[in-house]
Formats: structure tokens, sequence, C-alpha cells
């Protein structure tokens, strides 16, 4: 039994070889590229780099130098308030655009392509349109004046205490078509027999929606979740093509905050040093959740 393990392991070991040669090149680029990126950005956040890395190593200092800017902190504040709304509302309405084309209404196809679209612009033309949209000369509070409410204020943009929900607007118009349609496709894999004894039960269609199907599409929650909250971390574009930070730093983010730091004022250990809190930020939230799914499915 030992000679027939130990002549099975070769077999094993060259199984699917040629998959496993073509994985090679996307491994050392993961390993080289990103791993090693990572660790030569943490280490050189400790150093005093300015124009060029170089090696004169400060201690925290940066970091001390970090937590005490204001523009730091509201960049943190603006990105907790984004993301969080940004989670919830594309969550629920492409949640509830996707239900109510599972419902097999005529131009399905037309409709999934009208919300959908947004998706295929870059966030600069997004960025773009919306700072016209909602420009208070020729947008939203022009037209609605226009028609006699002469009184209507509407100028996110330009008000630095609701700056961050203009840029949230422009955001939810982006993404919600493809939170719908990862959700459609969740939808569409539930099998029918369960809608079929749903009905015959007599169990009203908003129950089996909150407590048999969406504990179904748990897969497909945890991927949007992922995609969705990817886009908050590195939110930058947008950002600059509305408001460029402004008004003065209100619509601030991290990720704008680290491209100044980095290549307008040429300071890189300060840049570095806000690249490492974004990353730690994100293994603060990918580590417990990742230990939570695959650790806990491996003990049971």
């Amino acid at each position: 039994m030992v000679k027939q393990a130990a002549a099975g392991r070769p077999n094993h070991l060259f199984r699917n070889l040629n998959s496993k040669i073509a994985s090679i090149p996307m491994i050392l680029v993961a390993t080289v590229i990103f791993l090693g990126g990572t660790i030569w950005t943490v280490f050189y956040s400790f150093t005093n780099s300015r124009l060029l890395p170089r090696l004169s190593f400060v201690g925290i200092e940066q970091y001390e130098r970090l937590w005490a800017s204001s523009r730091w902190i509201i960049s943190i504040q603006n990105l907790a308030i984004y993301g969080i709304l940004s989670l919830i509302f594309s969550l629920v309405i492409g949640f509830m655009l996707a239900a109510l084309m599972d419902q097999k209404i005529r131009f399905e196809n037309t409709f999934r392509t009208i919300f959908l679209y947004p998706f295929a612009l870059s966030f600069i033309v997004t960025g773009l349109v919306w700072q016209w949209v909602l420009n208070p000369e020729f947008g939203v509070q022009s037209v609605v004046r226009s028609l006699g409410w002469t009184s209507f204020s509407f100028d996110p943009l330009y008000n630095p205490q609701i700056v961050i929900y203009g840029i949230l607007i422009a955001a939810l118009w982006q993404g919600t078509g493809l939170v719908m349609c990862l959700m459609l496709a969740g939808l569409r894999g539930i099998d029918e027999d369960i809608w079929k004894a749903a009905r015959v039960d007599g169990i009203p269609m908003w129950r089996t929606y909150l407590f048999v199907v969406i504990p179904m599409m748990r897969p497909v929650f945890v991927t949007t979740l992922v995609i969705i909250a990817s886009g908050i971390v590195k939110v930058y574009d947008l950002v600059v093509a509305q408001t460029s930070g402004g008004p003065g730093n209100a619509s601030e983010v991290p990720a704008k905050y680290v491209y100044d730091y980095m290549f307008q004022a040429q300071n890189l250990g300060q840049g570095f040093a806000a690249s490492t809190m974004m990353l730690l930020t994100v293994a603060i939230i990918i580590i417990p959740w990742a230990y939570l799914e695959f650790g806990g499915r491996k003990r049971g």
C-alpha cells in the first residue's frame, strides 16, 4: 500500500501540468510585483523620502504627521460616509431592480441595457456629466427654478457640508446597474420549484425574498460586496472629475491624498505612510472575513 501511495504521488503532482505551467507567470507577478511592491511601500514609509526614495529612517514620524493632518482626517471621514452609504444603497437599489426585472417584464433586455449602460462609462466621464447636472447655474437647480420654484436650492458640489453626497449620487448612478445584473443572475439561478412551493403554501412574495431567496444568494452578495468595496477604497477619478477635492478639502479622499503627496508635493514618505494605512484598513476587514469564510468552512 505504501508503494502504491508513493507511485500515485508523481501522477498527482503532474496532473493538469499545462494549467500549472500556465499559472506560473501569474504567480510570479503576484509575488514579485504586488507583494514586493507592498513590502517596498511599507519599508519606505518609515523614511524621510522626498522626491526620490532614500534610506533616511525617521521611525513613525510620517505616521504621526499623517494623523495630525486635518486633510487626512477629512479624507477618512469622507471615505467612511461614502463607503457605508454606497454599500447600503447599491445593494438595496440593485436588488430591488433585479427583483423587478425577475418578474419577466416586457422589454427586459432594453431596461437591462439602459441600467447597465452607465457602468460602461469611465469615472472621469461620469464625474464630468454629474458636475454639469449638479451645477446650480444650468443643472437641476436651474431647471427647477425655471419651472417656478425660485427658492429651490440644490448645489451639493458647492456646499462643503454635503459635497460627499453629490459624489455618492454619481457613483450610485454608475455602479447600481452592475449590482442589478449580478443580483439578477443570482435570482435566475434560484430553482423555480422554490417559488412554486412558496405560492402553494401561501407565503407572501416579500417573505419569500427575505427569508428564502436572499439566504440562498449568499455567494452572490459576497461577490458583490467585494466588487463594491474595491471600488470604494480606490475612489479617486470620480472625485477629481467632479470637485478636485473641493470646496477646499471638503471632498478629499485617501487615494487623492496619496497621489497629491507622492506626485505633486514630492513627499514620498508621507504618501507611502498614507498608502500603508489604506492597506492596513483593507487587511483589518479582509483577514477576519477570509478566516471566518474559509477557515470555518474547512472546520465544518
